[in-house]
Parts: structure tokens; sequence; C-alpha cells
């Protein structure tokens, strides 16, 4: 092995020497010592591996095809950095906030362990998006889904925290099984587990190897199911709901956006090019899936008073919608799976900036009742609720409505003439569409037309928050209307 290899992962040798630097800096510095430097200090080094992602670097390939990169990739990583990095940010509330010092929340000498945690957690989404080979993305795959569960049981004074992790690991734990089992089912039918074949390693690809037996059609739905765990897509959706409110808000703001990112990207890169020659069976699979994962979670949405189950199933809806850019097996879906997470980025953490500034200011409440009157003390703060709220379901101008636009003409633009299902199943997204928009409106009625007599108390953000919530505001607004953002990433795709 040519060790020299390792300098052509430049994004993951940036997060390992992140890594070394926050572990040297917790370690040689008292926890007992006023250390508001550390947050200041993993954010610049987290903007710095951010400019380095967005520096454009020609397609390699590493350890024999083992790892492989294209511009498409470097996008999902500099999208993924970038939320990282607002959670960053946005953690700087939670770990030094009244709450945090009454040991109510994670204590001060966690801290470091949250960051070198979440770093962990995205070195792991990196090497899966890169992955060239079966056993290189289920390592990462592990590298991202481990320290999460210790991440969601970070806040450990609090015992739906563990109940929180325990319910995430077990879950993690199954679906990792099931893909093994799946992935073991094409090593049997083919004896080769690299995506791609050729000059890159001198083998075939699977993509060359697989057809349509029973013994690949099962790899693919047991693969299917693992990953489907990980994207929280209906049936394999019932863990989220009590991890996201059990979560620290923090963390479940992380959860919900990066690592379904990262997960749904692999997801989308495998079926294209490994399941290639199969493209007709994980269609109609994913036709299935989408329109229950969409469906399903706008119901259940309707029926939640606590805002972090709430907003977990918003999250398994807006699954759905970022699996239906991959139907297509185009070009388009891949900007617009890249695009969308992009916007769900933006969108999603406002929300949760506010859950986590108001649940820091409130004694730990979300109930959406707690919200009733809000705008009325706290009109900035409603502003900026709105409109993420109103970008996650789909109102023009925001950027939503041009995210969710094209993920439904990249699901239309099926390779397969005469196919209706396509156009049946976007329909569908489409009713499903104005369902969201009435349960997204709940919170909004809430904050602007109930009364309460005892409302929330004005709440004087720190500057923490207020850049955080700043950031994905401009997010929201700009990305929608600014088309350079879309011919970035679609010529990366391209």
């Amino acid at each position: 092995m040519n060790y020299s290899e390792f300098l052509r992962m430049i994004p993951e040798a940036i997060l390992v020497a992140i890594l070394i630097i926050v572990f040297i800096a917790d370690f040689a510095t008292s926890k007992k010592l006023d250390r508001k430097w550390f947050n200041p200090l993993v954010c610049c080094l987290m903007a710095v591996q951010l400019v380095a992602c967005f520096i454009p670097q020609e397609p390699v390939t590493a350890f024999g095809g083992m790892y492989v990169t294209t511009a498409a990739v470097n996008v999902m990583k500099t999208i993924l950095s970038m939320g990282t990095l607002v959670v960053l940010i946005m953690s700087r509330t939670w770990l030094y906030g009244k709450e945090a010092n009454s040991h109510q929340l994670v204590s001060k000498s966690s801290e470091g362990e949250f960051y070198m945690l979440v770093v962990s957690t995205l070195l792991g989404m990196y090497m899966m998006i890169s992955a060239g080979h079966f056993l290189m993305f289920y390592l990462g795959l592990e590298m991202a889904s481990v320290p999460m569960a210790c991440l969601v049981a970070l806040d450990k004074f609090r015992n739906n925290s563990a109940e929180a992790a325990a319910k995430y690991i077990l879950t993690a734990v199954f679906s990792s099984g099931v893909m093994l089992f799946g992935i073991s089912f094409l090593y049997g039918a083919t004896g080769n587990l690299y995506f791609y074949g050729g000059s890159i390693n001198h083998v075939a690809g699977l993509g060359d190897m697989l057809t349509a037996t029973p013994l690949t059609i099962m790899g693919l739905v047991f693969f299917f199911s693992g990953l489907g765990f990980k994207i929280s897509l209906v049936p394999f959706h019932f863990w989220t709901a009590d991890t996201y409110q059990g979560a620290p808000t923090v963390v479940t703001g992380y959860l919900s956006v990066v690592s379904k990112g990262a997960a749904a990207f692999a997801l989308m890169t495998i079926l294209m090019k490994v399941f290639a020659p199969m493209v007709e069976y994980w269609q109609y699979l994913l036709y299935i899936v989408v329109v229950l994962s969409i469906t399903i979670a706008n119901l259940f949405a309707i029926r939640q008073s606590e805002l972090k189950r709430f907003m977990a199933f918003s999250s398994i809806s807006q699954a759905g919608y970022i699996m239906l850019a991959v139907i297509g097996d185009n070009a388009l879906g891949v900007a617009a799976l890249s695009y969308y997470v992009l916007v769900y980025v933006a969108a999603n953490l406002a929300v949760f900036a506010v859950i986590s500034v108001v649940e820091q200011n409130n004694g730990g409440v979300t109930q959406m009742s707690a919200y009733n009157g809000f705008y009325k003390t706290n009109p900035k703060l409603s502003l900026l609720m709105t409109l993420a709220l109103f970008s996650l379901a789909g109102i023009p101008p925001f950027a939503g409505m041009f995210s969710k636009f094209f993920v439904f003409m990249a699901a239309l633009e099926v390779r397969e003439s005469g196919n209706f299902l396509p156009y049946l199943v976007v329909f569908i997204a489409l009713i499903n569409t104005v369902l969201s928009l009435y349960y997204y409106l709940l919170i909004v009625k809430a904050m602007y037309i109930k009364d309460s007599d005892s409302p929330l108390p004005t709440i004087k953000s720190d500057g923490s928050t207020r850049l955080a919530l700043a950031v994905c505001t401009l997010g929201i607004v700009a990305f929608g209307v600014v088309s350079c953002v879309y011919n970035w990433i679609f010529a990366a795709g391209a």
C-alpha cells in the first residue's frame, strides 16, 4: 500500500487534523477554566475546512478504487460541511447557557467530546459518500452512526436522552445487519464488491456484472431496507420520533439534515452506479417508499403537539421528497437531490435554532402550545421561524419552492417512455405539499393568532444564535433566487 495516497483525500485529511487539534486543546486545557474560546476555535477550523471544500478538485481515486471522489461528491461534502458549521455555531448557546451550568443539560466537561463526536460523524459521512467499495461504504456508515448514538445520549442528565440513544443504536445495529446480509448476497452472486471497474482498479465493477436474479434482487431489497433506516423512510421510520424528541435539540438538527443528506446521496449513487442494470426493480421500490413516506409522515405530523416530534415526521416527509429526485436516474436527479439537501439544511436548521433558543429560555419546554402568542413578545424570532416553515412547505418565493420544483422535474425525466407511474407519484407528492402546508401553518397560527395568558417572555438571543439564524435565513431567501448556486451544483453532477 502506498501511503502517499492519503494525500489525495484532502477533505478527510483536514477533518482528521481538526480532530487532533480539538483533542489536544481539550486535553491540555483545564476543564475548570472558562473556555469560551473553545467554540470559536472549532468553528474557525471548520470554516477553513469548508473553504478547502470549495476549492475545485479533479476527480481522484485511491487505494485501488476503494476511495473515489468526483465533482458531485465534492459538492455534497461542501453542503455537509456548511450544515455542520451552522450546527457548531448553534451549539454555543446550548453549551454555555444557564441550563448547561445548572447541569440540566450537557455539562461543560463534555464540550470537547461533543465537538470530536460531531467531526467524527462528518468524517464517516465523507468516507461513506466517497466509497468505491461496499466494505469501505459500510465502514464509513458505521463511523458516522456510532458517534451519532453518543451524541444522542450526550444529554446524560435526562433519562429520555438515554432512551433515545438506546432506540437509535438498536435500530442502527439491526439495519446494519440487514444491509450486510444484502451485501453478502451481492458478493455471493458476483464475487466482487467494487462499485466501479475498468481503469480504476483493473477489475469489473458490480454495475457491469449484476443481472436481475432472485439472489441479486434480494440483495437489493435488503441493502435498500438497511439504508432506509438511516434515512428514516417509511416503513423504516419508527425510531425517528422518539430519537428526535429525546436527543439534545442541537443534535436533533444535525441528525435531521446532515446525516440524512449524506445517506440519501450515498443511496442515490449506489442505485445509479451499482444497481444500474436493475433500474426497473429499484424504481418501482422507490415509487412505493416515496409515496408512503410523504403521505404517512404528513398524516402523523398533523397529530403532533410536541415540536421535536413534529419536526421528526416533517423530516420523514422531506426524506421522501429527497428520494423523489432519484427516480429519474439522470444527471438532473443528482443536481436536484444535492440542491434539495442544501435548501433543506438552511430551512430545517433555522427551525431548530429557534426551538433551541426557546427551549433554553423556557425550562426545556418544546410543546407547540408554548408558542401561543409568541409573535407579541418575540416578533423577530417569529418572522424567521415563519420564513423557514414556508420554505419547508415549498411556498414561493422561498428556496424550498425551487428545490421541490427541481425534484419533481427530475422524477418526470424517466428514461422509460410510456411509464405513467412517475406522473402519478409526482401528483401524489403535489397533493401532499398542500397537506404539509396545513400542518406547517399550525405553528404559524400558534405564533400569530392564538392568544396565551402567559406567553413566552421576550428572548434576547446571543451572538451565536443570531449568526446561525442570519446564515440560515440568507440561504432560505438567496438559494432560490441566485441561479448560480443551482448552476454550480448542476455543473458538478452533469
